[in-house]
Parts: C-alpha cells; structure tokens; sequence
C-alpha cells in the first residue's frame, strides 16, 4: 500500500525558519510505503521486549511517585515497618544480604503453603480456616507472591477457579491487622480478573480503591481497557476516567496525556484520535506530548496527510520538535529508504542542540534495514561509533536482524560475537533472530546449541524462541529434535499453557 504525503514545504514559511534542514528532504516523504508488516512509529523503543507495564513503572518511578505501581520496595517497606526487621537499614556488610535472603525465602515458603491450602478449595473444604491454621505472617510480600502464581497459573480451563481463589485470597489476607492491601495488590487482582474476564468484577475493585482512598493510575486504566474488545465499551472506560475526580494522572501535564499514552502502548490507535478529538473539543492544551502521540498514531493508521497538519499545528503553537519528534520522523525516513535525508537530519538535529541517541540511530537502522538498505544500516552503524554513540544490545540486535533477514548469517555471527567482546549481553531477541538465522542455514545442531548456551548465560529463553526453534524443526522433518525441545521447555515449567499452540503447528 502507497501511503501519499504532503510536501513538509506545505507547512508554511514560519516552519522553515526555525527548521530549514526540513526543506531539504520534504518531498521524499511522499514515497513511504508498508511492506505488509506492522509498521513501528520510533516512539517506544524497537525489538527490546518491554510490555506496557515497564513503560509505566519507569514514568512512576522517574518522577517517584508514591502510589505503589508495580513497585516491590513499599509493600516490602511496609512489612518491614510493622516488625524489627529493617536488613536495608543494617550496614553491616554480610548481615544485611544474609537477612534479605533469609526474608525472600521466607515469604517463598509461605506463599507455597498457601497456594497448596487454595488448590485444594472444594465445596466441602473450608479453604479460609485452613488458611488461618497456617498462622503465616501475612505482608505486601507475600501478597504479592501469591497473587502473581495465580496470574501465571491462569488459562482458559481453569480461569473462572483462579478468579475465586485469587479473590477469596485477596479477601482474607486484607483482613488481617497490620497489613493493609497495596495499589500493586489491586492491580493484580484486577489482572488476574482481566484473564478470566471477569469485567464487572474489576469495576468494582475499582470502586473500592476509590473507597479506601487509594490512588486511580495509569496502570489501572490500562488494566481495564485491555479487557474491552468492544470499541464502544472501551470509549464508555475512557470517558469515566476523563471525568472521574480520583484519577491520579501525574507526572502527566492532564489525563488526556496519560491516556493518550496508554492508548498508544495497547495499539488502540483509532481511540487516540478519538481521545484527541474530545481533547480539542475540551479546550484543554496539547504540549508536545501530545503532539507526538497522535503523530505516532496518524502515522500507524497511514494518515500522513493528518500527520503533516498536526506537524504545523505544532509550530503554530510555538512548539519545537523534541527528541521523540525527531525520533519520529527518522522512523518515517529509514523506511521511506531516505538516507541522504536521515542524514540532513541528524545533523540539523546537532544544530538545534539534539545529539543523536542511540535510540535515534537505532530507529533510523531499523527503518533502512525494513526498507532492505542494508549498506545504509552499515553506514549509520558505523558513524554512531565514530561520534562515540556506542551501540547497545536493541541496536545490534536490529543490525543482526537485517542481516539474517538478508540470508547474511556470516556478517550477522560477526556482530553477534563482536556485541559479546564490547559487554553487550545478547537478550532474547538477539538469540531469536541468531537462532532463525541458523535454522535458515539448515545448522539445526548450532541453533540448538545456542538455546543451550542462552540458557548457561543466564538468559531464559522466551516463547517466542520456543516457537522459533520447533517451528524450523518441525518443517525441515526433524520431529524428534522438535519433540526434545518441547520436553526441555515442560521439564523446566516454562509456558506449558502455551504447550498446544507448539503441537499444533504440524507442518513438514
């Protein structure tokens, strides 16, 4: 699909005289196009696994907000406050380490006696006395523990069980004294219902936040919008968050932004512009947040023309391109396969005052290498060491990537080897792609191996590795090792909910 663009010359003359270098590549905009995948917007950082909760947890803890988002340290302050042990305030230099040690394991211990009482919950077994007969301490910790098991325990056969025994949980543990429940804790009893999709019931934790006095997040609202497939539902969550008095949105401008962003995480891109449009109809100010989560989503929807308005609208509003703008736009020109372009603009970027990132280049790399220049990859990759911008793992891992896309295994065991000796720790993605790569080169003994050796690194293989790996085997007739890899993954307890996905795929 051709995507058309307007000439960023059509945004007029006071643009250009606070960004000329964008008059220089303006018209090879025009030509940008998808090539069947998913289209990234440079916004959120590419091929590095992080999930909506770690985008979260790290705006929370940046602005060190005290609400307990998916936070370990305040309910294990909270334990420790209510008893005599504090180890993180014990400078002695193996008593505090002994002490943490001795605590986790403790809490570990528990939360296995626990969950051994709930799994035996029956009609004709009183599941609370029998909990009570533990005589266990009950802390944020331990709530935690448990309430996480159940989240990973849940699947389709057995959800509606987990939903009662994670509430029922959740009940009797908020009744003890010296122990009050977390936000955390609400959370993820709220996820767990969102598994079993159990909707009412997550309104009316919810509303007992609100009662208790507990702040009403970002990462509530994202818990609840994920759980709508319905586009009419999802608006109804949207429009009571924008009107509830109990929304704690900071560190956000308003809480169309907290949504807006959230909203962009979940990839729910016709509900931004939905959100932005009742922004707007509001009088309430966009800053260049805004501005650039709606461009990302314009972007995603393929609405360039709506895309290049907004870019004006943002210098009529006396707005400068910040760093996720630019990021934005070189995202725009590495899969447009623009790099003389890219370069315009990463050095008019240094000009205004913006050194290039890693981010920044790694966005460029990813976009060319879609775009199939990899000589251009070679070029930026090359240059960003040369300006003393060191490569970290996203960054490899998109050059690996290109390569072994590209047929390239060779060039792409280089790198890989070449990020080890620099101290960049290959991560998941990184050994996917290495381990396609291999398969592609029917070296199936090598791509075992590597699972082997990710798995001595320290680095846990993923499903999608799984998936990877069985998948390769099973199409080039190799059965037998395909079965061993699914024996390891099940001996280990790893993904076995997603067991029957592996076994379906049957093709030879």
């Amino acid at each position: 699909m051709i995507l058309t663009m307007k000439s960023i010359a059509l945004l007029g003359p006071r643009f250009f005289r606070r960004f000329p270098c964008f008059c220089r590549f303006s018209m090879l905009f025009s030509t940008e196009s998808s090539e069947g995948g998913e289209m990234d917007d440079g916004f959120f950082r590419l091929d590095n696994g992080r999930e909506m909760d770690d985008v979260f947890m790290r705006i929370e803890n940046d602005c060190q907000m005290g609400d307990g988002f998916m936070r370990v340290e305040k309910p294990l302050r909270e334990a420790w406050g209510v008893s005599n042990l504090d180890p993180f305030s014990d400078t002695g230099s193996g008593s505090s380490y002994s002490a943490r040690k001795s605590y986790f394991d403790n809490v570990r211990l528990d939360a296995s006696r626990v969950l051994e009482v709930l799994q035996q919950h029956s009609p004709g077994f009183n599941t609370i006395a029998a909990l009570d007969e533990l005589q266990i301490r009950v802390s944020g910790a331990l709530v935690r523990e448990v309430l996480l098991e159940i989240l990973k325990r849940v699947n389709y056969a057995n959800r509606e069980r987990c939903a009662k025994l994670g509430y029922k949980f959740f009940v009797w543990s908020g009744q003890h004294e010296n122990y009050r429940h977390t936000v955390n804790a609400y959370h993820l009893i709220m996820k767990i219902f969102a598994e079993s999709d159990e909707f009412k019931a997550m309104w009316r934790l919810v509303d007992e936040m609100t009662e208790q006095g507990f702040p009403i997040t970002a990462r509530t609202f994202q818990i609840l919008i994920c759980t709508c497939g319905e586009a009419g539902l999802a608006r109804r969550v949207v429009e009571r968050f924008l009107k509830s008095k109990f929304f704690n949105y900071r560190p956000f401008k308003h809480s169309y932004n907290a949504i807006l962003l959230c909203l962009l995480g979940l990839k729910q891109y016709k509900l931004v512009e939905w959100v932005h449009q009742r922004m707007v109809l509001k009088d309430h100010s966009p800053d260049i947040l805004t501005y650039n989560i709606v461009m990302c989503a314009k972007y995603r929807l393929g609405k360039l023309d709506e895309f290049h308005r907004l870019l004006e609208e943002l210098d009529t509003n006396g707005f400068s391109p910040d760093f996720h703008t630019f990021n934005i736009l070189l995202r725009l020109l590495g899969k447009g396969n623009k790099p003389l372009a890219a370069l315009d603009l990463l050095n008019h970027m240094r000009e205004v005052g913006f050194d290039p990132t890693v981010l920044h280049f790694t966005t460029l790399i990813d976009g060319l290498s879609r775009a199939g220049n990899l000589d251009a990859c070679k070029y930026f990759f090359d240059e960003m060491i040369k300006l003393g911008c060191m490569p970290d793992v996203a960054c490899y891992t998109v050059m690996i990537t290109g390569y072994i896309v590209a047929g390239e295994l060779e060039i792409a065991q280089g790198l890989f080897e070449e990020m080890t000796v620099r101290g960049q720790l290959p991560n998941v993605f990184t050994y996917n792609s290495m381990i396609r790569g291999l398969c592609m080169a029917d070296k199936f003994e090598e791509a075992c191996s590597m699972l082997e050796e990710m798995e001595s690194r320290g680095c846990n293989p993923n499903f999608l590795v799984y998936n990877t790996l069985v998948g390769n085997l099973r199409n080039a007739g190799k059965l037998k090792e395909a079965h061993e890899v699914i024996r390891r993954m099940v001996d280990k307890g790893q993904y076995v909910h997603l067991i029957s996905k592996l076994k379906r795929y049957r093709r030879c």
